[in-house]
């Protein structure tokens, strides 16, 4: 059995929150000590987090909604459509809000490769390779997200069975193999724009050849 190594929080602080379209909520954004990789990741509660928490602590009690964000400052910050990682922030913090729960901000730029590498990666799909195949040329891996972090802040955080709000199977795999329970996969919407088409394409031809959910 997998043994978690421990982390604590560090510091935590209400931050308001307000996205472009005029939506706007509050968090408690959390940070955190020992994490594994040593890097910057966060944590907010949302909504009636502590309730949910406390709840899911019950033995009938519900799982908490949580979602794992990974970073990508193009689309979270810049309002990029080339992936349809800003709507999914979006949507994910508003969803969790309603019912309480957490979202996770993982520093994974380029699911894991980097910022300046995912932009290398940009040039490589402009001349025609696909989000995958991109990575691949860059001698990295299609994927490289580890979310032992995660694991780490939920477990710190007395968060113990999870509904999952991805689209990943990924994620729940690798959740469930560090000891936290995913009770259910809670899809997302599917954010298509007429710039990241071949993006969310190569997303879902991914998820067929692999016989899995579409990924997102």
């Amino acid at each position: 059995m997998y043994e978690m190594p421990v982390a604590t929080v560090r510091t935590q602080v209400t931050v308001p929150l307000c996205f472009p379209d005029g939506y706007a909520t509050t968090a408690r954004v959390f940070t955190f000590e020992a994490l594994v990789d040593g890097r910057e990741h966060l944590a907010l509660g949302l909504g009636d987090w502590a309730g949910a928490v406390e709840r899911q602590a019950a033995a009938d009690g519900p799982p908490t909604l949580v979602r794992p964000h990974s970073e990508c400052l193009t689309g979270d910050v810049f309002g990029s459509q080339r992936c349809d990682c800003g709507p999914q922030l979006r949507e994910a913090v508003e969803r969790i809000a309603e019912v309480g729960g957490f979202l996770l901000y993982l520093r994974q730029e380029g699911r894991g490769i980097g910022l300046y590498a995912k932009l290398d990666a940009y040039a490589l799909q402009d001349a025609g390779l696909d989000t995958y195949q991109a990575n691949v040329a860059l001698g990295r891996g299609e994927d490289e997200r580890d979310y032992t972090v995660a694991a780490q802040m939920l477990a710190t955080l007395g968060v113990s069975r999870i509904d999952l709000l991805s689209n990943n199977p990924d994620k729940a795999e690798q959740l469930d193999k560090l000891g936290i329970t995913v009770s259910q996969v809670v899809p997302t919407g599917v954010f298509l724009s007429p710039a990241n088409a071949e993006y969310l394409a190569a997303k879902a031809s991914r998820a067929r050849t692999a016989d899995l959910p579409f990924v997102g």
